[in-house]
C-alpha cells in the first residue's frame, strides 16, 4: 500500500465559457482565481484556476472552457460530485445567496451524517457545500463571503461507477481506508490527509455511460508533496499494471496521469513548486501567464482569448 498520497490536489472540469465560469466561482462562490494561463496542449482555451489565497493543494477548482464545447451527459464512469468543506451553520447563507444569484438545482439533504447543500454550476456541473466540523484551514473571504461562511477548499468527491469495487481497491492500495457504506454509496477516506480526504463511490450499474463536455470533470488530481515522492507512486502504480504517463512539467506543479478500473481519469500531483513561482503571492490570477513555449505567440493568443472581465 502507497503511503506518499495526502488527499486531493485539484479537480479540473470543462465548460462552455469563460466569463461565466471565472464569475461564478469569483463572485458567486468567493473563491481567488489563483491563476489564469492556457491550456498546454490547446493554447487558445483558458485554463482558469480557483482555490484559496495561495492555491494550497486541496483547495484548488481548474476549468478548461472551451467555446462551443458539446454539453456534457451525467453517467457513471466520471467524478459526479465535487463536494467543498464550509463552517457549521453556514448552510442557511449559501442557500441565500446562491438561490439569490440564481442558481439552479439546489438542494439541502444529510450525507454520512453531514449537512450537505448540493447546487449545479452554470454549465450543470454537480457540487455539494458539506458542513464541517473542526476544518482549521483558512478560507478565502471576499464579494460578500466572511470568515464564518468561505469555503475552506475539498471535502473530496463523489465517482459513479457501474461497479465501484475495482476502484475501491485501487483507492485502498493508493492509501484509503473504507470508513462507511450507505446504501449504494461506500466512503473512503485518506487518514492524516490534507482536508480533501474523502472519495464517495456511488455504484449504479445499469446507469448509461456518461458523456465529457460542458460540465463535466475531465480528471481528479491526488497530491504528494513532491517529485521524488510521485515517483515513488508512478513506479507502484506500474508495477501494479497501470499504463501511466510520464512525468509532465505543469509549471505549477508535476503530473502524471492514469485511467482507473471505472473509467476515471486519474492525475498525481505534486504540491510544488506551487502557484507563486511566476508571480507575487497578493497579484495571484491577475496576470495572463503562459508557458514558455508559447510565449512568444503572447499577442495572438491574448487576442483569441475572451476578457474575462466585462
Amino acid at each position: 500500500m502507497l503511503n506518499q498520497i495526502k488527499g486531493l490536489h485539484h479537480v479540473t472540469s470543462m465548460a462552455a465559457d469563460a466569463r461565466q465560469n471565472n464569475h461564478f466561482f469569483t463572485d458567486t462562490l468567493g473563491l481567488r482565481r489563483v491563476k489564469q494561463t492556457v491550456n498546454f496542449d490547446e493554447p487558445s482555451v483558458y485554463h482558469l484556476y480557483y482555490g484559496d489565497e495561495i492555491g494550497t493543494p486541496g483547495t484548488v477548482m481548474t476549468y478548461f472552457p472551451f467555446p462551443n464545447i458539446i454539453q456534457g451527459r451525467p453517467g457513471v464512469g466520471e467524478v459526479a460530485e465535487t463536494q467543498f468543506s464550509v463552517p457549521k451553520g453556514s448552510l442557511g447563507f449559501w442557500q441565500d445567496r446562491l438561490t439569490a444569484q440564481g442558481v439552479t438545482g439546489i438542494e439541502a439533504d444529510q450525507s454520512f451524517g453531514a449537512n450537505r447543500l448540493r447546487f449545479r454550476g452554470p454549465d450543470g456541473d454537480g457540487f455539494a457545500l458539506i458542513e464541517t466540523d473542526g476544518d482549521a484551514r483558512d478560507g478565502w473571504t471576499g464579494n460578500g463571503v466572511g470568515e464564518d461562511e468561505a469555503i475552506r477548499g475539498f471535502t473530496g468527491a463523489n465517482l459513479r461507477l457501474h461497479d465501484a469495487g475495482a476502484t475501491a481497491e485501487l483507492l485502498k492500495y493508493m492509501g484509503y481506508e473504507e470508513a462507511e457504506k450507505r446504501g449504494n454509496t461506500t466512503r473512503l477516506i485518506m487518514p492524516g490527509g490534507n482536508g480533501a480526504d474523502t472519495i464517495d463511490l456511488e455504484a449504479l450499474p445499469d446507469a448509461q455511460v456518461a458523456r465529457q463536455g460542458a460540465g463535466s470533470v475531465h480528471h481528479i488530481a491526488f497530491a504528494v508533496e513532491n517529485r521524488a515522492a510521485q515517483l515513488e507512486v508512478r513506479k507502484a502504480l506500474m508495477d501494479t499494471g497501470y499504463q501511466v504517463t510520464p512525468v509532465i512539467d505543469r509549471d505549477y506543479f508535476w503530473a502524471i496521469y492514469f485511467r482507473t478500473p471505472g473509467g476515471v481519469l486519474f492525475e498525481v500531483a505534486t504540491n510544488e513548486p506551487g502557484f507563486d513561482r511566476d508571480e507575487d503571492s497578493a497579484h495571484l490570477g491577475e496576470a495572463l501567464k503562459l508557458p514558455t513555449k508559447y510565449e512568444p505567440y503572447r499577442s495572438q493568443i491574448e487576442k483569441n482569448l475572451t476578457p474575462l472581465a466585462g
